[in-house]
């Protein structure tokens, strides 16, 4: 595993567990400003240096990286230019759950395409069992969604 590679799938673990505890807080109600800033500067990081790799035509992870910087500009002036006041904060929800499920997305494509076992489940990409997480996966994220529009109020919680 090359340098750039070791340290693109770091900040890609780190952002998506950051990812994680922001989510928890949207469906809890609390805000966790450090995990916050931590999972915006790391999901803005792991697309910035997925353009650092070697460029052999479109792929699914360049179209993902653009999708996810033009989806964290709005998520960033939602967060910490207009502080989630009205319509921003449906921005931010909606624009840091996207983030997260699309790295997400590739955290499980890569997992079946590198670790053995699952390897071994679905070696061409298309199989049902990986068709069947990838389903899984944005129904936990579309639940998590509604809940959070539902909970997340930065206007009781002093944002």
């Amino acid at each position: 595993m090359s340098t750039l590679t070791l340290i693109h799938v770091i900040i890609s673990l780190i952002a998506i567990l950051a990812g994680i505890v922001v989510i928890h807080g949207l469906i809890t109600v609390r805000r966790h400003a450090r995990s916050t800033l931590v999972y915006m500067v790391t999901i803005l990081l792991t697309s910035l240096t997925g353009f650092l790799f070697p460029f052999n035509g479109v792929t699914p992870g360049i179209v993902f990286g653009i999708v996810t910087v033009l989806v964290f500009i709005p998520t960033a002036i939602a967060r910490y230019g207009l502080r989630m006041a009205g319509v921003w904060r449906l921005v931010f929800i909606a624009g840091s759950l996207f983030m997260l499920y699309l790295n997400c997305v590739v955290l499980v494509v890569q997992s079946f395409q590198k670790i053995p076992a699952l390897n071994a489940i679905a070696p061409l990409g298309n199989e049902p069992s990986l068709l069947a997480v990838q389903v899984v996966l944005l129904v936990a994220f579309l639940i998590v969604g509604l809940l959070s529009l539902r909970r997340f109020r930065p206007n009781i919680l002093g944002a």
